[in-house]
């Protein structure tokens, strides 16, 4: 029987990256080598001199990844599978390094030749043609593949198939008439939830100061606050796509955040780095004509955070204390856009509230988790023994910030800024409610979200917030 003519007998060769799964495993070792140690940066240059094979020699020997790390695409991995279940050869043919190759290879399960780069030689493009044609021969094999470095494999092949390809595949593609398997693209939704567009209504706290000192109709400070939001939020949405680029290992293996537009593969390590980067340019071009007190808070801010990405998220409580500072930096800086001055007593509530919020998070991914006495909660400091101690101590910052908020509406500046203090007692009250009813929900395991966001969206919530504002208001009625 003519090969050529039986399928069985004609080896389905597949690509790796962009094929197989949705992700470029050398920029992704890149990302995890520069993100485990900055400094590495150097050697990388200095990898990349020697040539492309070299580079992904060195970095897949450093970046750890494993075969079940990287996000395979259902639709390829069944089409192969039903494949092999009738017999025919799979191979895998990648211009991944040796170490990728044969994880990825060993994991699936399913290939029975592997052919893949070698420290000195780049297996892609017009060489893995020649690879190719000198093992099976002109039209010998049938192609899997995805982008530009793929077509000229795809002229030798017997048949292509085309997966979720680049232009200039799909421009082959069509002249060809060749056969697209589809599979998931990136959209707009994907690029709003990579910024995490919702968690903008955490930086409504910018708000705080110009509101507590009654100067919400003053036009200045209501345009400086403004522009201050939408600092923050570029710059915040920056750093969760950078931070999601730096975890995407453990959000792999996380039931929910795997399916993120990063860790999914649906969008690749370089076009988050360049959204990044457009949102930092952003963020930056919005500060120029701001306070210097401000733009100064910001850079605050982005080191924080910054640290808190490589490095700080892992620590045990530094973490929490961490994320309440953050949250308390942005009233910080709403108080430095507009010139308001900042009260103590503000700053020591707003610490233990956050970081009562902050604690509930941690307190979620135990739950989450779960596991034995001694599991650890993966890229976090946490053990699923510290699962109570983290509830106490949540709950314990929750009646510090009421008290703390109590003291604030007895102190002189309070007597002295509203004619009717007293108005403002039902707040304690109030602000428990809001904690406590987050910790009960947290307990039974209804809460599935980051607390703050949770508060913004929670009718019961809002409507307490809503009151809380009216007693503000009334509380401030001739206003000395």
């Amino acid at each position: 029987m003519d090969a050529r003519t039986d399928t069985r007998l004609v080896p389905l060769c597949v690509d790796l990256d962009g094929t197989l799964v949705a992700a470029d495993t050398l920029w992704e070792g890149v990302a995890v080598v520069l993100f485990r140690n900055p400094l590495m940066l150097f050697a990388l240059v200095v990898w990349a001199l020697r040539g492309k094979a070299h580079l992904k020699h060195e970095v897949a020997a450093r970046s750890g990844r494993t075969g079940g790390d990287w996000p395979y695409r259902p639709e390829v991995m069944e089409r192969l599978q039903r494949e092999r279940a009738s017999g025919r050869d799979i191979v895998l043919v990648t211009g991944a390094a040796e170490r990728v190759a044969l994880d990825v290879a060993a994991h699936a399960g399913i290939f029975t030749g592997v052919l893949h780069s070698s420290s000195t030689h780049n297996l892609t493009s017009h060489r893995k043609r020649e690879e190719l044609v000198a093992r099976y021969g002109e039209a010998g094999f049938d192609y899997m593949g995805n982008s530009r470095d793929d077509v000229a494999v795809f002229d030798a092949a017997r048949t292509a198939i085309v997966v979720a390809p680049d232009r200039a595949a799909e421009t082959w593609r069509r002249r060809h008439g060749a056969e697209r398997l589809e599979t998931g693209t990136i959209g707009i939704k994907d690029t709003l939830k990579s910024i995490r567009i919702h968690q903008w209504a955490k930086n409504i706290l910018i708000a705080v100061p110009m509101a507590l000192d009654h100067d919400i109709l003053q036009q200045e400070a209501l345009i400086n606050t403004i522009l201050a939001f939408f600092a923050f939020s570029f710059l915040a949405s920056a750093v969760y796509v950078i931070n999601d680029i730096s975890d995407l290992t453990n959000d792999r293996r996380h039931p929910k955040k795997r399916f993120r537009p990063l860790a999914s593969g649906r969008m690749s390590v370089p076009t988050g780095l360049a959204l990044a980067a457009s949102l930092l340019i952003a963020s930056g071009a919005l500060t120029m004509t701001m306070p210097g007190n401000f733009i100064l808070t910001l850079g605050i801010y982005l080191a924080i955070t910054t640290a808190y990405t490589f490095f700080l998220k892992r620590k045990l409580l530094v973490d929490v204390f961490t994320l309440a500072g953050l949250y308390t930096i942005r009233i910080v800086a709403g108080a430095t856009a507009t010139g308001t001055e900042l009260s103590f007593w503000l700053l020591a509530f707003s610490i233990f509230f956050f970081l009562s919020l902050a604690l509930v998070k941690r307190y979620v991914e135990l739950d989450e988790h779960g596991g034995e006495a001694g599991a650890q909660v993966p890229g976090r400091g946490y053990m699923q023994v510290d699962f109570e101690m983290v509830g106490q101590a949540g709950v314990s910052s929750a009646f510090a910030s009421a008290l703390v908020l109590a003291l604030y509406i007895h102190s002189v500046e309070m007597q002295q800024m509203y004619s009717m203090p007293a108005a403002l007692w039902p707040l304690c009250p109030m602000v428990l409610y809001m904690l406590l009813r987050i910790w009960m929900l947290a307990r039974r395991g209804a809460l599935h979200e980051d607390p703050v966001v949770f508060i913004m969206r929670d009718w019961r919530s809002i409507a307490t917030m809503a009151a809380g504002g009216v007693l503000v208001m009334i509380g401030a009625v001739g206003i000395q």
